[in-house]
């Protein structure tokens, strides 16, 4: 069935023999997307659920704090190879 026409047919969550709270959590995260990440339906019904956290867990600060100048040109130095 065409992507289009399985999700004009699946608004209706009971139709479609999916959970109320799959249909409700499936909006939530689609308006995340779309917020978030400028992500279309199309984008969103495309990409797996591991796709959807890797891009939503980029967007995290990382574990850790920042780099110090210091841990930069320490880097830097033994990336010219000395």
């Amino acid at each position: 069935m065409h992507a289009t026409i399985a999700r004009a047919d699946c608004a209706n969550p009971e139709r479609c023999g999916v959970s109320e709270a799959f249909g409700a959590s499936a909006a939530r995260l689609g308006g995340q997307a779309a917020l978030l990440l400028g992500w279309m339906p199309d984008a969103f019904w495309a990409a797996t659920p591991e796709e959807l956290a890797t891009v939503l867990s980029a967007m995290r600060q990382p574990e850790g704090g920042t780099m110090d100048k210091r841990t930069l040109e320490k880097m830097m130095e033994a990336d010219r190879g000395g």
